[in-house]
């Protein structure tokens, strides 16, 4: 269980104590990267930037006995319907064979530096088949085959997944609102050791937590079990526009979640922020971030919400796999 190192805006001072704090809350340390395109076009070895830019943080994890988990984003975080907006700004796309090798390397050099407990080479996989187009979901599933096919001859024993929207799979998200569930995933991608799970079911309409079904996770592998690893989600503690939600409603979804990670094959739990954003404080950053600002358990200032005491009863218990 554990979060990213996000601070809750752009201010260097902040970085040490929110990565601090969030340790003492978690076993385990999520490295949430977009694929650093630019620096790959510039001509920057992968190795180089992984080892400058990722291993320090990665060394801090395992220095504190944690594990680590890394996931890639290869295409827009907040807008699956567009390619990552550094790839947009150069004029590329990953339908460029050479820019999908960008891709194999840098997955590559993440592997062989950071040595990951799970890595997972793609995010959201259902959503961007869903909502971008053709041309750039086939580009996406060709180079993450590709690369998960070298880290086999390469003799790497690092599990590998990719993730999924939750609520797209329930088709509650941009979906006919009936279960789509995840077939596909599991086929265009055989090479899964694990599952990764992205979900915000707020996002698809749950007024209440505990209006969530409890086989929310285990059905989507219902026939063929897989380690699941929620690697992104959350409720939000103030009204977002779309939900009347509270401090007490998301420390609620935290102990709902919990019920939830219990009836499923859950091998890991994550948020990418342990703090909320101070939206003020982060230069550009889109509207659509509004919808993910409060699902920190500690609030801008680092201080404690509701919701860290029921994360840490949750952290307290022993883990039966």
């Amino acid at each position: 269980m554990g979060f990213s190192a996000i601070p809750p805006r752009m201010d260097t001072t902040l970085l040490i104590p929110t990565l601090t704090l969030a340790a003492a809350h978690s076993d385990a340390g999520l490295l949430q990267l977009s694929i650093p395109w630019q620096v790959l076009l510039d001509d920057t070895a992968a190795a180089t930037e992984v080892r400058v830019v990722r291993l320090p943080l990665v060394q801090f994890y395992r220095g504190s006995g944690m594990k680590v988990v890394v996931t890639l984003d290869v295409t827009d975080g907040l807008n699956r319907a567009a390619e990552a907006p550094e790839l947009v700004a150069a004029g590329r796309s990953i339908t460029d064979t050479a820019v999908q090798r960008l891709y194999r390397e840098y997955v590559a050099a993440v592997d062989s530096i950071l040595h990951p407990d799970y890595l997972s080479l793609a995010a959201e996989t259902n959503l961007i088949r869903l909502a971008a187009p053709d041309s750039v979901y086939d580009a996406l599933r060709m180079m993450v085959n590709a690369a998960a096919l070298e880290r086999a001859v390469a003799g790497s024993a690092t599990p590998l997944m990719v993730s999924v929207q939750v609520e797209t799979a329930w088709g509650l998200l941009q979906g006919s609102g009936v279960y789509e569930g995840i077939a596909a995933d599991r086929a265009e991608f055989p090479f899964l050791d694990a599952l990764g799970l992205s979900s915000y079911p707020y996002l698809g309409g749950f007024p209440d937590p505990d209006s969530i079904p409890l086989n929310y996770y285990s059905r989507l592998v219902q026939g063929g079990a897989l380690p699941l690893v929620v690697l992104e989600g959350g409720w939000p503690s103030v009204p977002d526009g779309l939900l009347a939600s509270t401090p007490a409603m998301q420390a609620r979804y935290i102990s709902r979640h919990a019920r939830i990670l219990d009836a499923a094959p859950a091998a890991g739990l994550f948020q990418i922020t342990f703090t909320d954003l101070d939206l003020a404080g982060i230069p550009g950053a889109p509207p659509n971030l509004a919808l993910f600002a409060h699902l920190g358990l500690v609030d801008s200032a680092l201080g404690p919400k509701p919701a860290l005491a029921a994360w840490d009863s949750v952290l307290d218990r022993a883990y039966r796999p």
